[in-house]
């Protein structure tokens, strides 16, 4: 299998991604996951499990709300209760919500009763939930969530059967069993649906790596001196949007000694010459993910900072060495540092480091790789599954670390790299300085004065 980097655009002249496909495919899935299951129905909250379902959004500004939910059950097709305005737009633009369901005739003079009967009701509907409490309980908003699901169930005689929820609040949870129906955790059946891609999930992946490698080539003419990381968060944001993403996450911009141990948060720092860099970027393409590390050294790279990215690049290559059908996180894993040989006393400390996780509407998914679960818990790999694997090694001056991140699709006979921003070797950004001797070497110690051999005590003073 090669990833193919289509254009943006829908086009008469070629074959690309097909959004009907991708809607269709997706919910075939679900479906098959929620047939595998003891569940009569799955309920939604996390927005990238509705939007798998039901191929909907509303914007990334609502994601952290818990406002909308979705319901699909193995009678029916899936229904979407929205934010105000938002049904009505999706009655309007999402006919793929407007579906037949069969439902048993409930007039008893009815000709047909005891048969069933086509129905058409709209699956884009209104409905709020609790704000994440800012409703007054006594608002009765939790209750009423409650009723709507109840009556689908009702509807399709599965009030009895399980009710799997990815998650939810207290509120909600409290009025869904007071109505008599019986929650349990969801969430694995979405996970398990969404485990592997479809053709043209693996297309919109692709297309989010691209779309990073082009902010990389903009940060890495950027770095210099007096940059602030905060500064290289919203150049990256800017040309993703400008390329058309629907949400930057984050970039996680790290510097200098910050780099070690690593924060997992940008500052407003000073970039100074000579420092060490690493950034992650996260943003969202139609949906879809990535989590893209690279690491630069700005003007200049310690010796101790181009070992530590070599072991980091070698750790990664191992790793990807072993991917393909067949073989296990616990493979993976087994060629990675443990937490002790890096500085730290168990894996829970180091977690995240030496690390990998499936990506796709959301950025950890299913496959998890790290040393704290795979070895007991190990995770068989499938041609088609899209994943992260990163690695991480401190400088041995204490001062800097190196942190690299590729995304593979696994293939038939192995795998394919989507992330194509170079990383063999540590990039050297920033301007090149010439003395009079010519220019100044691309591999300098922390200390300039270290870098003449009376510095180094080698000629006697």
């Amino acid at each position: 299998m090669t990833t193919a980097t289509f254009g943006t655009n829908a086009v008469d002249w070629e074959m690309r991604i097909s959004h009907d496909r991708l809607r269709t495919e997706r919910l075939a899935r679900l479906r098959a996951e929620l047939e595998r299951s003891d569940l009569g129905a799955l309920l939604a909250f996390d927005f990238s499990n509705i939007r798998y379902m039901s191929a909907t959004h509303i914007g990334t500004w609502a994601m952290d709300k818990l406002i909308r939910f979705a319901l699909i059950t193995r009678h029916s097709d899936p229904i979407v209760w929205d934010f105000g305005s938002a049904a009505k737009h999706h009655k309007l633009y999402n006919p793929w919500l407007d579906v037949t369901h069969s439902e048993a005739d409930a007039d008893p003079h009815a000709p047909h009763h005891g048969a069933t009967r086509p129905r058409l009701e709209s699956g884009a509907r209104a409905g709020i939930s609790t704000l994440r409490g800012a409703f007054s309980p006594d608002a009765g908003i939790a209750e009423g969530v409650a009723a709507k699901i109840k009556r689908e169930l009702e509807k399709f005689g599965l009030l009895n059967e399980p009710l799997g929820v990815d998650l939810v609040e207290l509120p909600v949870l409290f009025a869904l069993q007071q109505a008599g129906i019986t929650v349990v955790d969801g969430q694995q059946v979405f996970l398990n649906a969404r485990r592997i891609k479809t053709g043209d999930e693996i297309a919109l992946l692709t297309q989010a790596a691209s779309m990073v490698d082009a902010a990389y080539e903009e940060l890495y003419t950027f770095l210099r001196p007096g940059v602030r990381e905060n500064e290289a968060v919203g150049l990256v944001s800017k040309v993703l949007y400008d390329l058309g993403s629907e949400y930057v996450e984050g970039v996680n911009a790290i510097s200098g000694e910050r780099c070690s141990p690593h924060p997992h948060v940008f500052s407003d720092r000073l970039i100074r010459p000579g420092d060490p860099a690493f950034f992650d970027i996260l943003h969202s393409h139609q949906g879809y993910r990535t989590c893209y590390y690279r690491t630069f050294a700005v003007g200049s790279a310690s010796s101790a900072q181009r070992d530590a990215y070599r072991i980091a690049r070698e750790y990664m290559d191992r790793a990807i060495a072993l991917v393909k059908p067949g073989a296990t996180t616990a493979d993976i894993v087994s060629v990675w540092p443990t937490a002790q040989e890096f500085g730290f006393p168990d894996e829970e400390a180091a977690f995240a480091l030496q690390y990998g996780h499936g990506v796709g509407l959301s950025i950890w998914e299913k496959p998890i790789f790290s040393r704290l679960v795979s070895l007991d818990h190990p995770e068989v790999l499938e041609e088609g599954m899209v994943f992260a694997l990163e690695t991480y090694w401190p400088s041995a001056d204490g001062i800097g670390a190196a942190r690299i991140e590729e995304e593979l699709v696994v293939t038939a006979t192995g795998c394919e790299v989507i992330t194509k921003f170079p990383a063999e070797d540590l990039l050297v950004a920033g301007q090149r300085y010439f003395a009079v001797g010519g220019p100044l070497g691309l591999e300098r110690n922390s200390q300039s004065h270290l870098n003449t051999r009376a510095g180094r005590g080698e000629i006697a003073g």
